[in-house]
């Protein structure tokens, strides 16, 4: 029999979660539609041998108490589920280049942040602080990130701001101006296209503070699932939704690969947006805007090696670490030479006992081209199946050109290790869903800030977006796009009202 809902959301990564979570907090019946058996897009966590391995979500900015996210997860009930650990106080993120051995750290709090860069580099403070006022002007502006209401045309003026120019512009160090966007693997920086407020707005959440999730990011996805089901929604796995039904310009149910049928008021999808056009089969959307979301750019995809390592055998550390072979890499690292990969790292641990790590988590960027030839192939564990011949090779040998780095820098590193598996871009795309393994969906561009704008709304007026591709993403930047989803629904300034009163 058809299921009725008031609200049917297909995908249950953070965002359709999230979603569902305040939908149903509000008195809404919904219903969460996720393909695999498992929840949460890039939130999932897994075992290997034992250890527990993150997918996407490795840490978390703005969950000090009264800060933005903080009290978006505290309007739902979700502090009080999930385990979390703070990091460095004094450094949450290293950065080096090459074999210098030198280390430059990112502290927590603003003024932590400017005396310890200011110590590497004396003679730029004046630049630093001046830096750090405007990545704090510049997210005052996008009042949405501070659960204000505000006026889309506020920000106009700043979406055209390149991140690289802007950085550059206040200090004259160019291996400063390099140290301060070395983390740009969060955002896949582009010299020529990131835009200076993604950069200020991730970058602020973990100066504000910085957390790591005890026991995996799955766990914000299991909290939120409770909230919806306690608020009578349902989370159905291993429903795939084939097909959004519309008729007379409206959406009136979705249905699944295996024929089930699920009848809506409203719909949210947390699919990319050219995924969700081409669900709909309908001819509401012009051509012009088909073909615009169809043929936008999507960040690079990732090669993870991940580590469990012997007892005692690796020290740890609560930070996390960015790694180039040249400071002038740090803009161009997703478009690496094949022959020298891999020229960058994010390192990210996992804390044992007596001081030492139980595992390690390495990403590296990675082009999906270099393994398109299996691109029609599908493999998790849910789903096993054959990659075909060379693939595996292939990631053995990415594995062993990571592991020659490390040993290079950690000598005595690949003994520490008792065993490791890899995933390459199509695991990650067969897990999250994301086109192409895309880290974090659409590639903003500051040359043409309007043409990788989406809006909630579509031209189907009960089918709305909600997720990475929206506003921003990461997990700050995807709780604030559903917001603005969701305020679609009961009212934005209703919403917020409820949220910073909570």
């Amino acid at each position: 029999m058809d299921e009725s809902f008031d609200v049917v959301i297909i995908g249950s990564g953070l965002g359709g979660l999230l979603c569902g979570a305040i939908l149903g907090k509000n008195g809404y019946k919904v219903a969460v539609l996720e393909k695999n058996p498992r929840i949460g897009g890039c939130l999932q966590s897994y075992k290997r041998d034992g250890r527990l391995f993150d997918t996407g979500v490795h840490y978390i900015g703005g969950l000090e108490k009264g800060q933005t996210l903080y009290k978006i997860f505290s309007y739902l009930g979700v502090m009080e589920r999930i385990k979390i650990k703070r990091l460095d106080k004094e450094g949450f993120d290293v950065i080096k280049f090459g074999d210098s051995g030198k280390e430059y750290v990112f502290a927590q709090s603003y003024e932590k942040f400017i005396d310890t860069l200011a110590q590497s580099f004396p003679d730029e403070r004046e630049g630093i602080e001046n830096y750090c006022r405007s990545i704090k002007e510049l997210c005052d502006r996008f009042p949405l990130y501070n659960l204000r209401n505000g006026d889309f045309m506020d920000k106009m003026d700043m979406l055209d701001m390149n991140a690289r120019e802007m950085i550059n512009s206040f200090v004259k160090d160019p291996l400063l101006q390099n140290v301060l966007a070395g983390n740009n693997s969060l955002y896949a920086g582009s010299g020529e296209k990131s835009p200076f407020y993604i950069h200020a707005l991730i970058l602020n959440s973990y100066i504000e503070s910085a957390w790591r999730c005890e026991g995996g990011g799955s766990q914000i996805a299991k909290a939120l699932a409770d909230v919806i089901t306690e608020a009578g929604g349902k989370v159905i796995k291993r429903a795939e939704v084939t097909q959004i039904l519309v008729k007379e310009g409206e959406a009136t149910k979705v249905i699944t690969k295996d024929n089930r049928e699920f009848i809506g008021k409203q719909f949210i999808s947390d699919l990319h947006p050219a995924v969700t056009i081409a669900l709909t089969q309908s001819d509401v959307f012009r051509k012009a805007y088909v073909n615009r979301i169809t043929h936008l750019e999507n960040t690079v995809s990732v090669f993870i090696l991940n580590v469990v390592f012997k007892n005692s055998a690796f020290p740890f550390i609560n930070k996390n670490v960015y790694y180039y072979s040249k400071p002038e890499n740090v803009w161009n690292g997703t478009e690496y030479d094949k022959a020298k990969w891999p020229e960058n790292y994010a390192l990210f641990m996992s804390e044992g006992e007596g001081g030492f790590a139980h595992s390690a988590s390495v990403m590296c960027y990675m082009k999906y081209s270099e393994f398109e030839q299996w691109a029609e192939t599908k493999n998790t564990v849910f789903q096993p199946g054959e990659r075909g011949l060379g693939y595996n090779e292939l990631k053995e040998e990415k594995a062993l050109k990571i592991f020659e780095l490390f040993e290079n820098q950690y000598p005595g590193f690949r003994s520490a290790v008792e065993s490791y598996h890899t995933l390459s871009p199509l695991t990650y795309r067969d897990y999250t869903g994301t086109p192409s393994g895309s880290l974090y969906g659409i590639q903003r561009d500051c040359n043409e800030p309007l043409k990788t704008f989406v809006p909630a709304r579509t031209k189907i007026p009960n089918l709305l977006l909600t997720g990475q591709n929206l506003n921003l993403h990461g997990v700050m930047g995807v709780s604030v796009s559903s917001i603005i989803t969701c305020g679609e629904l009961l009212g934005i300034d209703s919403l917020l009202e409820k949220i910073r009163n909570n």
